[in-house]
């Protein structure tokens, strides 16, 4: 399965990130934690610059815990910091303020020697459905964004004040535009960071079965008692979920729908997708 998708709204997201760029102080940079590394998009990097970043780790709930700490480790840097979170949880964004001033503090120190009270500008950035609209919202303790269980939700840029000092500009989910790296693709599909309306599920839920059992073999088998692959672990799915339908025959579709659901959810477990260290 080949998987692409560059919608025209997101060239547009491109260069509005690339113009407004030059307003923030740091940037905000929100990864899946069950696919990090696939949600590192290239053209971001080339943006990014010496800009100091944190990198948050969302959904860190539905990862593995052992590869979120190998994350966090791998993205630390002079100029960069790594939170590991679940944006749902009332007020766990709270930290993204505090790490923001600690990586701003030359520029807050030479304004208070002016006698200037300066504030922090912050973008958010991330692909599609990883949360960055959901973590401002936390941030702010309302509602101050558009935010959906779905890619491609925010469509242009919201600047948010969350206190004195700190500010953010939430922007869409944006992919690159060539998505060269299709096993990266396919993880970006599992999560749900490409519009589902885009792939073929009941063939995205066969490829999310060969990744199980690479990641996390005994899920399937906790889940839906099964130690079957390809098509005949679907229909062993369908079967557990109880989609017969006339005939006895089962409900692939419905089957392959509901794995692809369970994953995202967490119901198969604390899972990681991809690895620190992995061959390409």
């Amino acid at each position: 399965m080949n998987i692409h998708w560059y919608p025209g709204h997101m060239t547009k997201s491109m260069r509005l990130i690339e113009e407004n760029l030059r307003l923030v102080d740091v940037l905000v940079y929100v990864l899946d934690a069950r696919a990090p590394k696939s949600c590192i998009n290239p053209q971001f990097d080339k943006l990014i610059g010496t800009r100091p970043v944190i990198y948050v780790l969302n959904k860190a709930d539905l990862a593995d815990k052992t590869a979120t700490t190998q994350f966090v480790k791998a993205l630390s840097g002079a100029r960069s910091a790594v939170l590991e979170m679940n944006a749902t949880a009332s007020k766990s964004a709270a930290a993204i303020a505090a790490t923001a001033k600690k990586l701003c503090a030359e520029k807050l120190e030479r304004y208070r020697n002016k006698g200037v009270k300066a504030s922090i500008k912050a973008m958010v950035i991330g692909v599609p459905n990883c949360g960055k609209s959901t973590i401002i919202n936390n941030l702010c303790g309302a509602a101050k964004t558009v935010t959906g269980n779905r890619a491609g939700v925010t469509r242009g840029k919201q600047w948010v004040r969350v206190n004195d000092y700190f500010e953010v500009l939430d922007t869409p989910g944006t992919l690159y535009p060539k998505l060269e790296d299709q096993r990266a693709a396919r993880r970006l599909a599992f999560i749900g960071s490409i519009k589902d309306e885009v792939v073929d599920t009941r063939e995205l839920a066969r490829e999310l079965i060969d990744e199980l059992q690479r990641v996390a073999p005994n899920a399937l088998q906790d889940r839906y008692k099964t130690a079957a692959t390809g098509e005949q672990a679907l229909t062993d799915i369908g079967r557990a979920r109880g989609f017969v339908v006339r005939g006895g025959e089962i409900d692939e579709d419905r089957a392959a729908t509901a794995l692809v659901d369970d994953f995202r959810k967490g119901r198969l477990g604390a899972i990681t997708l991809d690895a620190v260290e992995e061959e390409t």
